[in-house]
């Protein structure tokens, strides 16, 4: 009988602890009361107080629900019942934090041991929606088991399949056969965002997405995923035009990693890649790994390309380690480093060629840029480069902005901004000289700006100082140093409607040459020798704005009228003994005719007593006050012959400038043109003219023409343009040819298909930087949106020669660089 009578007890011990205590720590589920038969309707939650708490750990807790006449008792432990149909999801914010909630049209159980819902069945735990057919939730577990066309959905991602199981806390468990999309916002690099901020703007998130299929997915924890037998591709499309196909495949989203094992990428059906281990970005973000492949081919190196391989050493340090096989001048490797810290940004580059196989010499690049932030107020950079050769860039560059390069620079300086209105600097620069002249080495270059203005009487300060220590290599060039110092004082006086600002200053410099000009054309230099120079500098500006309301194209606008005058006096001396360290005759055009000197640099400082009169309209939508169209023209007038020259220089006598001429703006909703014009009225010819059109109704949709002409020196006529041809195809080239020497110089032809989430480029370039030297080149590029791009981007080649080109696809998360 004692046996007996333990065995009894063991049940209701059972019963007692089934409850509450094996269900502590479990988050607390209810079930909705509308879905109970006899129910009412749910009433809409209230908000909850500011002091509210979660529902306790283990409670659970059953909203009450009125009983009809005639309901039956469930069985025992639990209540079992017919339901009515399942009312609409119940936002989230209507659960405590944590809380369980289930509906359906039946559900039956056993009270804090299992419930069974069937028929649109739903469970929702935070921002956590699990739909079937059926579902069979365990709270001891803590494990939601579904059944029949099941669907998970968690913020903005998703995932279907016949058959799923998860621990909700834990984030364990499998979905058999799932189809899935993941979505998470994409932030700027770090160089990209201080790039964005330094602009002025905020940082730009973007959502990107993938998804694919797979035979089964793992839950592993929290953002942790698992699939066998697995696709992922960023295209929408259910069948879509590329996918990473891997039979092993890890989705890490604390890291936005994903890691592909027996992988392949296929392109429209067709397995182009294959790695036995691969990691690709989920986010765009940056990680360590091969780079997809870049290849194209000019008639300069042959057969191009590159497999880089990308090191993620630190979220603020990476490098670039990039192998180069050309196919007529051999194995180059090419090294990138950078960095960006707090206080320091900066990065390096070498390029190494052991042997060329054309020329049979080795050549190299190396590159290094610095800045630093050494204080608040002081900051230092270094700009360092050299090549081995001088035809370098033109042999193993396939861009024309390369292949034309001139001279590099080497520079190291400070600066110190002392505060708002003055501010000094530390210049150590030289070059090295591909073509032509070689340029003097300023060692060092030291300057001192000022300038402060609402000073006493309405008076304004400024102040130019410098120092600089001349040094050329060829013992035949003069050298020395020039010290200068350029005062000003000006009384702006400015009112509604006009202003005048008189300005006078001294401009006082004094130079110590080691070796001077020589004394007679072809001799010697003369020995050390000291110039002083000082000359008073005197000028007027002044100008009158008028405005008025105007009716054109069918519109209003607001147009005026802005005359300028400006007036300036500088005595003749005697500057012929002076060497040219850094001087040269400014570019004709409205900012020379409205400046003080005639030429570049200190070396020399322009007689002058002229006045230059110009006047601008403008056409101003009074709604926006955008800009519509501008006009300006105008002209400097001389009062005296011109005595100061560059040696060569032809002296000024006539008395009259050449007339300059400007026109810009928009004449249509899609149509702008661009033209300038400078007209010599003495021989009455055109000296220089340009205009240019342009058609750009869409994105992407641009169509440009455009002719230069400067007298015995060029007459070019350009068309360039990008366009779609249908079926997703895009059209895009550029044509320059010389009408002067009858030839074309330059050439691109192109097309491009927009796929929706790849896109395919291809272009070939065509240049001459003299008429026996043509470089040809072609680009092909297979772009994967957020995912890599395969072959040579002529993206570059086209934004920078034709005007309004348009990027057809989103940009691509790229792993070196962020953005293309």
């Amino acid at each position: 009988m004692r046996l007996r009578t333990q065995l009894r007890l063991i049940p209701l011990l059972l019963c007692c602890f089934s409850g509450s205590a094996l269900a502590a720590g479990l988050p607390p589920l209810v079930v909705s009361p509308d879905l109970v038969r006899g129910g009412t309707a749910r009433t809409p939650a209230r908000p909850a107080p500011a002091d509210a708490r979660p529902a306790p750990a283990g409670e659970v807790r059953e909203q009450p629900a009125a009983a009809k006449p005639g309901a039956k008792a469930g069985a025992e432990g639990g209540a079992r019942s017919v339901i009515q149909p399942a009312a609409p999801p119940a936002a989230a914010a209507d659960l405590a934090a944590g809380a369980t909630e289930v509906r359906a049209l039946r559900i039956r159980g056993t009270h804090s041991v299992e419930l069974v819902a069937e028929g649109e069945a739903e469970l929702q735990r935070d921002d956590l929606l699990l739909s079937a057919d059926k579902l069979v939730y365990r709270e001891l577990e803590d494990e939601a088991q579904a059944e029949g066309n099941v669907r998970l959905t968690q913020g903005d991602d998703s995932m279907s399949g016949p058959q799923a199981r998860l621990k909700l806390a834990e984030r364990v468990g499998a979905f058999e056969s799932p189809e899935y999309r993941f979505s998470r916002s994409a932030k700027p690099l770090a160089g990209e965002a201080a790039r964005e901020r330094s602009a002025g703007g905020q940082e730009s998130e973007r959502v990107v997405s993938g998804g694919g299929h797979a035979d089964v997915m793992y839950f592993e924890g929290e953002n942790q995923y698992r699939l066998k037998n697995a696709t992922w591709s960023t295209c929408e499309a259910s069948d879509p035009d590329w996918y990473i196909k891997a039979a092993d495949l890890r989705l890490d989203y604390d890291r936005e990693v994903g890691v592909a094992r027996g992988a392949s990428v296929v392109f429209q059906g067709v397995p182009m890649l294959w790695w036995p281990w691969a990691e690709f970005p989920l986010v765009g973000q940056r990680q360590s790994g091969f780079l997809a492949p870049t290849y194209g081919a000019s008639n300069k190196v042959g057969l191009d390309i590159s497999i880089p391989y990308y090191w993620n050493i630190a979220p603020n340090y990476d490098a670039t380690i990039a192998p180069r096989i050309m196919g007529r001048r051999g194995v180059q490797l090419a090294t990138e480093f950078r960095y960006l810290t707090a206080t320091q940004r900066g990065e390096s580059r070498v390029e190494w060629l052991p042997r060329d196989n054309v020329t049979g010499e080795e050549r190299a690049l190396g590159s290094f840029q610095h800045q630093q932030i050494i204080t608040p107020s002081l900051f230092a950079s270094v700009d360092w480069n050299g090549v081995t050769d001088k035809e370098y860039f033109e042999d193993l560059s396939s861009r024309l902005s390369v292949a034309s390069r001139v001279n590099l620079v080497r520079s190291g300086s400070l600066n110190y901004a002392g505060s708002e209105w003055w501010n000094a600097s530390a210049l150590v620069q030289s070059y090295q000289t591909l073509s032509g002249g070689e340029p003097y080495r300023r060692l060092p270059q030291l300057l001192l700006n000022a300038n402060r203005s609402e000073l006493p009487a309405g008076t304004a300060f400024a102040f130019r100082g410098e120092y600089v220590k001349f040094d050329h290599p060829d013992a035949n060039m003069p050298e020395g140093s020039r010290f200068t110092l350029y005062p000003q004082v000006s009384l702006p006086f400015e009112r509604a409607g006009y202003y005048v600002t008189p300005k006078l200053g001294l401009h006082h410099t004094q130079y110590s040459l080691d070796r001077g000009l020589p004394e007679v054309a072809g001799g010697p230099l003369t020995k050390s020798e000291s110039i002083t120079r000082s000359l008073p500098i005197f000028s007027i500006d002044s100008g009158l704005t008028f405005e008025r309301e105007a009716d054109f194209f069918g519109r209003n606008y607001l147009q005026t009228l802005e005359p300028r005058v400006y007036y300036v006096k500088v005595p003749h001396r005697e500057q012929d003994d002076i060497p040219l360290f850094d001087t040269s005759r400014y570019d004709f055009g409205f900012a020379q005719i409205f400046s003080e000197n005639l030429y570049s640099g200190g070396d020399r400082i322009a007689d002058a007593n002229q006045v230059t009169a110009a006047v601008t309209s403008r056409l101003i939508d009074p709604e926006t006050g955008a800009e519509r169209l501008r006009a300006t023209v105008g002209q400097r007038f001389y009062f005296d012959d011109q005595r100061v020259t560059l040696p060569g220089e032809v002296p000024r006598t006539g008395r009259r400038a050449d007339v300059l001429a400007a026109f810009s703006g928009r004449v249509a909703q899609a149509v702008s043109l661009d033209s300038a014009w400078q007209y010599n009225p003495r021989d009455t010819w055109t000296e220089r003219f340009n205009f240019g059109v342009r058609y750009q109704p869409d994105y992407a949709k641009a169509l440009n023409l455009s002719y230069r002409y400067s007298r015995d020196i060029l007459q070019d006529l350009d068309v360039s343009g990008q366009w779609p041809l249908g079926g997703r195809w895009y059209g895009v080239g550029r044509v320059t040819r010389s009408l002067k020497e009858n030839r074309v110089t330059e050439t691109i032809a192109g097309l491009e298909y927009d796929g929706g989430c790849w896109a395919f480029r291809a272009a070939v370039h065509r240049f001459a930087t003299n008429p026996d030297d043509v470089t040809q080149a072609v680009f092909l590029q297979l772009e994967l949106n957020d995912l890599a791009s395969v072959g040579s981007s002529p993206v570059n080649l086209l934004k920078r020669s034709v005007a309004g080109y348009g990027k057809i696809n989103e940009p691509i998360g790229d792993r070196v660089f962020g953005s293309e």
